[in-house]
């Protein structure tokens, strides 16, 4: 396994001892895991990935905890897909789709929670707790179950009902909020060191980030360690855009990859934009967005903990930020499904739609290699869809699920 060599402030550079139960720095922002990894490049190559398991473990020796400690679904090493069909209906020749639908509990979050379970176990907390949108809870509930661990889940209220009958099957504590994720985070604050719980809020702790940076080993190594020219990315707490810039710094440090990386282009719901009006004013950090709303759960987060990180990332890249309205995102994510059969989340669509404005206004050129990320599959998400496929039902004998649907 990569052993971490220190723990350090993302803000105020503040170094830490690795392997403590901690959360945030001193001063609030995210602490990140640092490796040796000129060490790591001594015992591990390339060709090590021959052999290697079709998880994100396959790259353990960057990872804060050996395979054989992993509380895991086998999660990661999700498709990447041609998107042909797709591309010829936007425009672009070289088109792909990175789904990570296909991850235990349809999303995206099973990487991030994987890590972050992981550790909080091997370090010894019992009791998890976080506030979620919905699909970081399924994947707390999941894993901690995994893991023999307590769960503690604040939800809003109109969280997709898929997440909310998941966590709990799960076996987790469920407590739905009237209000938006940052009004649950507020309770877990609220609640935490009463009830003993550590936090596995999105850059709360320092462990998320480490699962969901395979996402940028996993693109890195399925396009032959040559990177695209953009990645798409729905940006709610921004942890995956974060991590993937993260795992291409450690893969140029160790030499696998070259200095060349992708425009990183995040992309929000015009009712929930806080990182595109922070980018288009060009400020470093963005303002807690008024009356967020938006169909697609996991981007209706008012105020992002690792905003200026994602931020930073996006200036470096010389990428951009972009807002796609929930209609857009809707018909975008339903023309993928016709022509690719792939039923993308709609921050999945919300992507595809990005495509469109940026190659309509020449920031995507035709011709180069462009990834979107789909970050969850559309079956979590049947309400947002329901509404153009309305179904009438004439009588009680006439109940979605026939049989099966409890009377």
């Amino acid at each position: 396994m990569g052993t971490p060599s220190e723990l350090a402030c993302s803000r105020c550079h503040n170094t830490f001892a690795p392997n403590q139960l901690l959360n945030v720095c001193g001063c609030g922002a995210p602490l990140l895991v640092r490796y040796d990894l000129v060490a790591v490049s001594a015992v591990w190559s390339k060709q090590d990935l021959a052999s290697a398991e079709t998880s994100m473990w396959r790259y353990a020796p960057v990872l804060p905890a050996g395979r054989s400690e992993a509380v895991t679904l086998r999660e990661g090493w999700t498709p990447l897909i041609e998107a042909r069909a797709l591309g010829r209906a936007l425009g672009a020749s070289d088109l792909w789709v990175k789904d990570d639908g296909r991850n235990p509990t349809d999303s995206f979050k099973a990487r991030g929670m994987a890590c972050a379970i992981t550790m909080a176990k091997k370090l010894g907390a019992g009791k998890l707790a976080v506030p979620s949108a919905g699909n970081a809870a399924s994947a707390l509930a999941a894993y901690a179950a995994a893991g023999g661990l307590e769960a503690h889940i604040f939800m809003p209220a109109d969280v997709p009902q898929s997440n909310f009958v998941e966590c709990q099957s799960f076996g987790a504590r469920v407590t739905l909020i009237d209000g938006l994720i940052s009004d649950c985070g507020r309770m877990v604050a609220d609640r935490k060191a009463r009830e003993g719980w550590f936090e596995v809020s999105t850059l709360k702790e320092p462990y998320r980030i480490e699962g969901k940076k395979t996402m940028g080993y996993e693109v890195a190594e399925q396009f032959g360690w040559q990177l695209p020219d953009a990645i798409l990315y729905p940006c709610g707490g921004g942890v995956g855009l974060i991590g993937m810039w993260k795992a291409f710094a450690e893969l140029e440090e160790l030499g696998w990859i070259g200095p060349r990386r992708p425009k990183m282009i995040a992309v929000q719901a015009k009712g929930c934009e806080p990182i595109t009006r922070a980018f288009q004013q060009g400020a470093a950090d963005s303002q807690s967005f008024p009356q967020a709303h938006t169909i697609a759960s996991g981007l209706r987060v008012p105020k992002a903990l690792g905003d200026f990180l994602v931020l930073r990332a996006l200036r470096e890249s010389s990428g951009t930020a972009i807002s796609v309205t929930d209609e857009e995102l809707l018909d975008a994510a339903l023309l993928l499904a016709r022509v690719e059969g792939i039923f993308a989340a709609p921050e999945g669509g919300a992507c595809v739609a990005a495509v469109t404005q940026l190659l309509q206004s020449g920031f995507l050129k035709p011709d180069e290699r462009i990834l979107i990320y789909n970050t969850g599959s559309g079956l979590k998400y049947l309400e947002a869809y329901s509404a153009r496929f309305p179904r009438q039902r004439a009588s009680e004998q006439d109940k979605l699920g026939g049989l099966i649907t409890p009377r």
